[in-house]
């Protein structure tokens, strides 16, 4: 009988075994989906500077600063804003980042193929106290040279506009120095700073005022027909007394 029943086992094991086999759950393949990693930069080169507006209310008082971090598209456009160092006043953290996603940047470019961006964007927030405060505009050397009708490389069409304060100087004389390249039409496209002013919101603030500005430059008998980009410098002196 004992015989009898591990014939019957072991004769049963093949088929047993097969159907297992047979219906043995099949893995898929993995799977390797590339992302393309967004490019990691501390300095944000912005096209649209972000313009936060807050009262001394809003500031509770004191001066306030805060680094906010930033992703945008490989078209500039901001898709995140979130704070890596806050004011210590929520509502003003909010007041910031909604004015960073109202802005856009400039995309990194590789190879010539924009990229993705993440950076990090750094304000100090002044109350503004009995002291004036006033605005400076866009009173370059060649615009002062042109104004007084001297002899300059290049014109500018209008006067680049400049949105800045005397507080954003921080109680220092600031001077920037740039290089730019222009487009056939005269219309700035690229911008260099050459000497920075020390505070890189300022420099960027000088850098946004150009991309939206346009040039002439006067014809001679090799650019009758046809205007070549071309190379240009300009420099600005912001003096702490010396605004309009």
């Amino acid at each position: 009988m004992k015989q009898y029943l591990c014939l019957t086992l072991l004769a049963c094991a093949p088929f047993s075994t097969a159907f297992s086999a047979s219906t043995k759950t099949h893995q898929l393949p993995a799977q390797n989906i590339e992302v393309a990693p967004a490019h990691l930069t501390t300095r944000l080169n912005w096209s649209v500077f972000p313009k936060p507006v807050y009262a001394n209310e809003d500031l509770k008082q004191r001066d306030r600063a805060a680094i906010i971090r930033v992703t945008a598209n490989a078209k500039g456009t901001i898709t995140d804003a979130s704070v890596e160092e806050s004011t210590g006043v929520d509502q003003l953290d909010r007041i910031l980042i909604s004015a960073v996603k109202k802005a856009k940047v400039k995309p990194h470019l590789e190879n010539g193929e924009a990229k993705a961006i993440i950076g990090y964007q750094a304000f100090n927030l002044r109350v503004k106290g009995n002291t004036p405060e006033c605005d400076f505009n866009f009173d370059s050397k060649v615009w002062n040279a042109q104004s007084a009708d001297k002899k300059t490389p290049f014109q500018y069409v209008s006067q680049p506009k400049l949105d800045l304060t005397s507080h954003e100087l921080k109680q220092h004389d600031r001077k920037v120095k740039f290089n730019f390249k222009v487009d056939k039409h005269g219309q700035v496209k690229k911008v260099k700073i050459k000497q920075g002013s020390g505070i890189y919101a300022l420099d960027q603030k000088v850098v946004e005022a150009l991309r939206n500005s346009q040039i002439s430059v006067k014809r001679t008998a090799s650019t009758l027909w046809v205007y070549k980009k071309s190379n240009f410098k300009d420099e600005i002196q912001f003096k702490v007394n010396g605004c309009k």
